[in-house]
């Protein structure tokens, strides 16, 4: 009786009430990242200071592990990435308070994620059957737990890599770098974030696959596309380093691999 109930309820719904549900949905989503940005606004020196600055600082957590997996390859000091060349500069007056609110909302949109999946969850649900419903916990915290897998992917591989290059990259010894704060924050956020995204991928194709949409026979029918999509994406993310590069590439092509499994059961109990 329950579930007629609900198809009842279903059938009744009107567009506009539709998008009643969809605003109180973004509402409380919108609530939820006001209260994490609010807190990343409090808590400015734990944000900046501990790691988004901290990138430039030689001794960081993945320039020394470079240093330490060239000494025990019996390379010495090889693969040491040594220190940064540039000053950061604030060149606008409201600069620094700009950059603040824009860095607390992103980290705001992180910090929410969990939610915000949950929050979308809550939107799709009445479309699904009961059975698709028990699936709602595994999918919030698997999709969770690869946007953070991307998140710190993104943290401290390839953005740190990335500061590196370009930090220390110079035409002429004459030209001395100095950057905007606006610059390196954008360039460590923008790469952290589209690793976290892109991590999400196997989540969107179960949702595909879900609406058969997507099948794994053509994912493997366009896999070398997929390959070439890949390396195209990793070179458009990553500035013109090709560590970076190797680096996005090789967990994209893994999550592709793993998204086809996905996929192959998703269609397996259609």
């Amino acid at each position: 009786m329950s579930d007629q109930n609900e198809n009842t309820e279903k059938k009744e719904m009107s567009f506009l009430d539709h998008l009643e549900v969809l605003r109180w949905h973004l509402v409380r989503s919108s609530i939820a990242i006001l209260v994490f940005a609010s807190l990343a606004f409090v808590f400015k020196n734990i944000v900046f200071d501990e790691i988004i600055l901290a990138q430039k600082n030689s001794d960081f957590f993945t320039y020394q592990l470079f240093c330490r997996f060239s000494e025990w390859i019996g390379k010495g000091d090889a693969l040491c990435l040594g220190d940064i060349k540039f000053s950061l500069i604030n060149l606008t007056m409201s600069g620094q308070f700009t950059i603040h609110i824009i860095t607390s909302i992103i980290a705001g949109i992180v910090l929410a994620f969990p939610y915000l999946l949950f929050e979308i969850w809550r939107f799709i649900r009445p479309a699904l059957h009961k059975k698709e419903r028990k699936y709602a916990t595994a999918l919030i915290l698997s999709g969770s737990a690869l946007f953070m897998m991307g998140i710190l992917f993104g943290y401290y591989f390839i953005s740190p890599l990335s500061v590196q290059f370009l930090g220390n990259y110079q035409v002429s010894e004459l030209v001395e770098n100095q950057i905007s704060i606006q610059s390196f924050i954008s360039t460590v956020t923008t790469l952290t974030l589209a690793c976290g995204l892109v991590f999400e991928l196997p989540l969107l194709v179960y949702f595909l696959s879900k609406m058969g949409i997507l099948t794994p026979e053509v994912m493997r029918k366009y896999r070398k596309i997929a390959i070439v999509v890949t390396l195209i994406l990793s070179a458009v993310i990553t500035p013109p380093d090709i560590t970076s590069q190797i680096l996005l590439t090789i967990p994209l092509l893994l999550l592709y691999e793993f998204s086809i499994f996905i996929s192959r059961i998703v269609n397996k109990n259609n």
